[in-house]
């Protein structure tokens, strides 16, 4: 018998076992569940609670005894609980959501709220967004069904949105260079809040951050929901301070720790004892690109040119940039394309790591761009303007290794302890 749970399909990207486990003393198993053997798992009732995830939050209500009212007036659920034989359905999804308005100041109330996709999720949210007294909601679908509209009718009559709420699956990993609406196109747009939280900042919240919008991704809310899951399966309540660490103790766990800077500033030797320290895995970009070219970067650049390189550069940084719990050394001009820093915040802290000219190493062959003290000094000037735009975190690295290791991570701890005590912007 699995007591605690997952259904759904497909599970490989969920967080809930690593939350749950955080939560309470019991074992949380990830069940991936077949729709023919959906029916079979439910009148078996061997479970005492689960939870309930795409694409079968609307399914499981038949086999239900009991349904909450939110979960009754959204028309899905995504919590079982077996009290002696018997079902009892509840929507936390709903509790998540409302937590992180709340949390994060959005104003809903008299405001026209855009809801991107039509599942679940939506119905929880729109049902949240009615009760803090939204002026117009519209919920947005590919295939418009029901009370859905197009995407065509929101470009042709919705674009002085005020709130966007993505809670379709555009832009989750492993597609997490995609987005469903271009912000460009909702000029009086106050906030935007996405549900995905796999990237921790999606696409689409990264250009909220850019253009100085409220914004919220979804990993509060994931947290809160399966809290709110864990006091109906256990009939306790949990304490605000349990919330804040869990998503302290995630965000450390799952964020990338990238760092950038000039050549020869110690990125790589700083980032493989960060690595040792915070238990993550250190890759260094050099290196990927090495491996993917089959060439060593003095033969790309002598082969082919920077152009070629640079290509290659941002291949890799997207592929990288995908996967989570790293610490990532990037070269000296990885700042030279923007679309590198993108895919970094997706689920990245940066950190610049400056380091005095004087100790900057010039006539590396290994380093074909560092040619001489003078083209050092020169790339210095040209780059530091957009080593302070783009970075989170800023060291001076001219002290003993040990030390600036142990700074970074206290920085970076501070950083996810200031975004989550304001309550304001996330990652």
């Amino acid at each position: 018998m699995s007591e605690y749970g997952l259904i759904g399909k497909p599970l490989s990207h969920s967080f809930s076992k690593i939350i749950h486990e955080k939560l309470a003393d019991y074992t949380y198993e990830l069940m991936p569940l077949d729709e023919e053997d959906l029916d079979y798992f439910l009148r078996q009732k061997d479970f005492k609670g689960i939870n309930v995830t795409i694409p079968y939050k609307k399914t499981v209500i038949p086999y239900l005894d009991f349904i909450d009212e939110h979960a009754k007036a959204i028309g899905a659920v995504n919590t079982i609980v077996n009290r002696d034989g018997k079902l009892y359905g509840y929507n936390t999804d709903y509790d998540g959501f409302d937590y992180m308005i709340q949390h994060h100041h959005v104003p809903i109330q008299n405001q026209k709220v855009l809801v991107l996709g039509n599942g679940g999720a939506a119905a929880a949210i729109k049902a949240v967004c009615r009760n803090h007294n939204a002026k117009q909601i519209f919920c947005v679908s590919r295939h418009p069904k029901d009370d859905a509209i197009s995407y065509k009718e929101v470009y042709t009559d919705h674009c002085d949105t005020d709130i966007i709420i993505n809670t379709s699956p555009v832009g989750m990993y492993p597609h997490i260079d995609e987005q469903a609406v271009d912000l460009n196109d909702f000029p009086k747009c106050k906030a935007v809040l996405d549900v995905v939280y796999n990237p921790i900042c999606t696409k689409l919240c990264l250009q909220a951050r850019e253009k100085g919008l409220l914004y919220a991704a979804g990993m509060e809310m994931l947290i809160v929901q399966a809290i709110r899951a864990k006091e109906h399966f256990l009939q306790d309540t949990t304490p605000q301070k349990v919330i804040d660490q869990i998503l302290f103790d995630l965000l450390m766990e799952k964020t990338n720790l990238v760092f950038i800077g000039m050549p020869s500033c110690g990125k790589s030797t700083i980032g493989k004892k960060v690595a040792q320290l915070s238990q993550k895995k250190f890759i260094d970009l050099d290196d990927e690109i090495e491996k993917e070219a089959k060439k060593t970067i003095p033969e790309i650049f002598a082969e082919s040119g920077e152009v070629v390189f640079r290509e290659l550069e941002t291949k890799v940084t997207k592929r990288i940039s995908a996967s989570q719990n790293l610490v990532i050394a990037c070269g000296g001009g990885i700042i030279k394309n923007k679309i590198n820093i993108d895919m970094l915040r997706l689920n990245g802290i940066l950190i610049f790591l400056d380091r005095d000219l004087n100790q900057l190493v010039s006539n590396d062959p290994n380093r074909p761009l560092s040619s001489s003290q003078k083209a050092v000094e020169d790339m210095y000037h040209q780059r530091m303007p957009y080593y302070l735009q783009y970075s989170d975190i800023q060291i001076v690295n001219n002290t003993n290794l040990d030390k600036i290791s142990q700074t970074s991570i206290q920085k970076v701890e501070d950083h996810i302890q200031d975004l989550i005590c304001t309550g304001g912007k996330t990652i």
